[in-house]
């Protein structure tokens, strides 16, 4: 699009020199605004696209800033030699980028046109139409697959899954490059069982060799109380390193190439 670098956008926080979410060292960008409501969600500031109050150790903090692609573009280019030397790029997570295209896609266009590597992390919980308005600037799709089950899906993120499984199978068609990720949540998918069930859905996907599993952490607890809601699933320990090996075990026995950690 011409003139991309006036697009405005609302993000939470820029973090620089993560080395997750995508290959090498990255920046990642966090938009506000997201379809879905997990009820395990480490960053609830996320999911509301107004700005917000929260409290973070007694004090008052503002979340969420208006910001245009150029101001981004800006900040992401002080970090090029490091992209460069690692084989790294810049990420957008959120919340959901899919509820800001006109920002992600401009911001997406604005690092191709500086050389920079791309990759989204995304729900795949919108329009397909939408969806393919972001491919052509994305190197790598980091999608979530949570769940076969379209019910249980429902009942923990508060929409069903038959839109998503159906973007995969258009995602991978179409993507550069689609890896599969896995919040591995107990009470909801942490059995072998279901591990095994979203695994091979991810083999039948075209072009899909990677299938990352994300254990459950508590991390983001306290920011549930810091913006006034309650945390559903406080008693709720992360599993155990035993847990995951057999878990990933499922998973590579499909013919994936799995990994614990994203």
């Amino acid at each position: 699009m011409s003139n991309y670098n006036d697009v405005s956008g609302r993000i939470f926080n820029i973090q620089k020199f993560s080395v997750h979410d995508g290959p090498g060292i990255r920046t990642i960008v966090f938009l506000k605004g997201c379809y879905l409501r997990c009820k395990w969600c480490c960053n609830p500031e996320s999911q509301e696209y107004k700005i917000q109050t929260m409290v973070t150790g007694g004090v008052e903090k503002t979340v969420g800033q208006d910001i245009t692609v150029g101001e981004v573009i800006g900040k992401i280019k002080k970090d090029m030699p490091y992209y460069r030397r690692s084989g790294g790029g810049v990420t957008l997570s959120g919340g959901e980028c899919l509820c800001q295209i006109r920002f992600a896609t401009a911001l997406l266009e604005g690092c191709k046109d500086n050389g920079i590597n791309t990759a989204i992390e995304t729900t795949g919980f919108a329009e397909y139409e939408v969806i393919e308005k972001i491919l052509p600037y994305v190197d790598t799709v980091l999608m979530d697959i949570k769940h076969i089950n379209s019910y249980k899906h429902k009942e923990f993120t508060s929409q069903p899954n038959e839109r998503i499984l159906e973007n995969a199978r258009k995602i991978a068609e179409n993507a550069k490059e689609l890896i599969i990720r896995v919040p591995v949540i107990p009470t909801f998918n942490d059995t072998v069982e279901e591990i095994k069930a979203i695994a091979e859905f991810a083999k039948s996907l075209k072009g899909v060799k990677r299938l990352h599993l994300l254990p459950y952490h508590n991390f983001g607890m306290d920011k549930y109380e810091g913006l006034g809601r309650k945390y559903e699933l406080k008693d709720l320990k992360p599993p155990t390193a035993e847990h995951m090996q057999k878990l990933l075990a499922v998973v590579n026995e499909t013919g994936l190439d799995g990994q614990i950690g994203g």
